[in-house]
């Protein structure tokens, strides 16, 4: 099983070409999961009333969340172990959202697909890219 970032999710959904070659493979080989924080970001950024900072989702979360369900792709909750393992965290990224999802990716140890280079810098999580 493979957790995804929050941009490789969008990029899944919207077929986008910024998916490197070696994830679309592992992508097509491996089980996926998406962190329930990685809704909660896409629903926060979607809701922003800047319109620089303001984030188009290509379509809304209830369906994201539908296509996520018909594709297999398993939804983590976030438990009181992750909380305890982003306590732990070196501040490499200050980003909340990362934070947790490096979490929850050393917690039940697995790869986690990001592009996002500080995520990469962390010890204990294997980053495909």
């Amino acid at each position: 099983m493979l957790l995804l970032d929050t941009h490789v999710l969008l990029w899944i959904l919207g077929d986008s070409e910024k998916l490197s070659g070696r994830a679309r493979k592992v992508l097509l080989m491996n089980d996926c999961s998406i962190s329930i924080a990685s809704l909660w970001e896409l629903a926060i950024k979607a809701s922003l009333v800047k319109a620089e900072k303001r984030l188009d989702l290509p379509k809304p979360i209830e369906q994201i969340v539908d296509t996520c369900n018909e594709q297999g792709i398993e939804v983590l909750p976030i438990t009181p172990e992750d909380c305890a393992r982003v306590m732990a965290l070196p501040h490499i990224h200050e980003d909340p959202f990362d934070r947790i999802i490096v979490a929850q990716a050393m917690e039940r140890g697995l790869p986690l697909v990001s592009k996002d280079e500080n995520i990469a810098k962390y010890d204990g999580v294997e980053v495909v890219w």
